[in-house]
Parts: structure tokens; C-alpha cells; sequence
């Protein structure tokens, strides 16, 4: 039975690969920074909780790390640890670059140093690219990061790309696009407008309030996301590739959408709020998918309307 360690097990994205290896075959080992009291919640929705090894690691700490691959030799790791969010990554600076950055160095440094046979899955961002000037964003464009997220994700971007160049590691880095599901948090913005709209219609809230409406994003299924990572992480060679469904849609799209399923007009219960707008943000990128679609024969399945459907019906696959 193929081992996989994945760091990250507890959020949305590793819960679901956690899922995905389960039902191929995989002894899947689960990271989380204090095993006793971590957010089951997610696998447990997912019926797997008692087909996982949950464990203590703190990807800060190199000498956890070193030892948690050092007792249970995965053939895989998956690092998808550390913040995740992009607004919260302005007021914690330093966390976002030590669990992401320094998190993801330590990782490919224990596997050096052990000398491992493993393959090593980086979930890098899209946000990286940041204020790229580029039409249409591929791997190659420049990465001009606009927040802490993107500039630590940038970081581990570099530097799972130096491990596999100067060691010859199998290391690579899937630069995902936004990808959703009923099992993010309210932190986010997709799984704030489900909430408040399912509110606002049954009478409990009377207005949904956002900062910066005039942004637009490559929203995708985080359940197809995973798939890709799997096929990234088992391909015949180490590269990196932007996980996207290769076309975007406006957060007024997104919101009108939802209105419509719930009979609720959008003018009349959007309210903007300035202490809600981010220091710097994103307005729209444009990504390609086409070389892991070349490559791995990778697309996504789910596409925008279905999944604004699944977000609103609370669909988890």
C-alpha cells in the first residue's frame, strides 16, 4: 500500500485529496499542528475521518518535519499547509510567509537530507502572478505578487523549483486558481455570499456587504482541483502547471447567480463597506490551462454555472 503524507489535511483542498487517495488505495497520513485539537470537521463530512492517520506536524518546524518523514517514509507529500487566506495574509504578514515559504523549504530539506525517495506536491497560487501585464497568464509569465499570500507562495514557488534543479528532487508546484466548495470557510468570499444570501432569504440578515465588487476571478470545483494534483504529483516527470478551468467569470456574475436561485433581487441587498477593501487587490487575470491539458490530460469537469449551483445547494461532490 503507497504511503501519503498530507500536510494541510484539515482545510478544504487537503480533506478532499485525503478523500481522493483513500478511495485509490493510498494509507493517507494527515498533518496538523496539534492532532488533539485540530478541525476534524471537514473529513468527518466527508466520511473518511476513520480512514485517515491524523498526526501532529508543524511544517515551521524543521525538526518536526524531519521527524514525521523520517517515521513514516510516505512515497508522497503533499504540502497544501499554511494561510490560505489573501485578506488575512495583510494582517499577518509573517505568519503567511513562515507556514507557507518556510514551511515548504522545510519539507524539501528534510527529503534531502534523508535522502528519500518521494515525490513532493507544492500548492503554489495563481495570485502569484499578480499584476502580470500578460493577456492571457501560462507558466511563463512574470510573477509580480500584489499581497504577503502571493509573495510567500511566490517564495515556495522558487524554491521547490531550485530543490528539483539543483538536487534532482520530485518536487513540483501547482499554481491553483480559486477553487471552491461548501467546505471553505466563511472567510472567504464565494462561501460569505452562499451564507449571507441563504440568510437574506430566510429573513435572518438584511444585506450582503462586500469591499471591492469590481474583481474577477477563475472560480473552479476544489473536488476536480485534486484530481489534478494527483495526476501532477504520479506524472512520469516533475513539472509545474497552473490548475485552472481557463475561463473567468465577475464577482457580480457570481453574485447575480446565486440571487436568482434564491428569487432575491442584487441591488437591493448588496451594501459595500470600505473597511472591507483590501490594502491591494486583484482585479482579473485570464489563465491558461492548456499545458497540463497537453500534458496530463487534465481539464475540469465542473464548469462555472454547475458550481455556483453546488455552492448554493451545498453539494460536496
Amino acid at each position: 500500500m503507497r504511503k501519503a503524507l498530507i500536510s494541510g489535511i484539515t482545510g478544504q483542498t487537503g480533506a478532499y485529496l485525503a478523500h481522493y487517495l483513500v478511495k485509490s488505495g493510498y494509507h493517507v497520513i494527515g498533518g496538523s499542528r496539534d492532532s488533539g485539537s485540530a478541525n476534524l470537521e471537514r473529513l468527518r463530512a466527508l466520511r473518511i475521518l476513520n480512514e485517515v492517520e491524523i498526526v501532529s506536524l508543524a511544517p515551521a518546524d524543521f525538526r518536526s518535519v524531519l521527524q514525521a518523514i523520517r517515521t513514516f517514509q510516505p512515497n508522497e507529500i503533499y504540502y497544501l499547509a499554511g494561510q490560505t487566506s489573501v485578506g488575512l495574509s495583510f494582517e499577518q504578514p509573517f505568519e503567511s510567509f513562515e507556514s507557507i515559504a518556510i514551511g515548504t523549504l522545510n519539507f524539501l530539506e528534510a527529503i534531502r537530507i534523508l535522502e528519500l525517495d518521494c515525490r513532493f506536491f507544492n500548492a503554489g497560487s495563481t495570485e502569484c502572478f499578480g499584476e502580470s501585464t500578460d493577456l492571457v497568464i501560462t507558466e511563463e509569465s512574470a510573477m509580480k505578487p500584489i499581497s504577503p499570500y502571493a509573495v510567500a507562495k511566490a517564495t515556495s514557488f522558487w524554491i521547490t523549483r531550485n530543490y528539483r534543479k539543483s538536487y534532482g528532487l520530485f518536487a513540483c508546484t501547482g499554481l491553483l486558481s480559486n477553487h471552491e466548495s461548501p467546505l471553505r470557510p466563511t472567510r472567504f468570499v464565494t462561501s460569505k455570499i452562499v451564507q449571507s444570501i441563504r440568510s437574506i432569504q430566510m429573513g435572518t440578515q438584511a444585506y450582503l456587504e462586500l469591499g471591492n465588487l469590481n474583481i474577477a476571478r477563475d472560480w473552479g470545483w476544489a473536488a476536480d482541483y485534486v484530481d489534478a494534483i494527483y495526476r501532477m504529483t504520479t506524472a512520469s516527470q516533475a513539472d509545474d502547471y497552473i490548475i485552472a478551468t481557463g475561463t473567468t467569470h465577475s464577482l457580480i456574475d457570481l453574485i447575480e447567480k446565486l440571487c436568482r436561485m434564491a428569487d432575491l433581487e442584487p441591488t437591493k441587498i448588496i451594501k459595500t463597506d470600505p473597511k472591507l477593501l483590501r490594502p491591494s487587490d486583484l482585479s482579473t487575470a485570464t489563465l491558461s490551462a492548456d499545458k497540463i491539458k497537453r500534458d496530463l490530460n487534465w481539464t475540469a469537469k465542473t464548469d462555472f454555472s454547475l458550481l455556483v449551483s453546488k455552492l448554493f445547494k451545498g453539494d460536496l461532490f
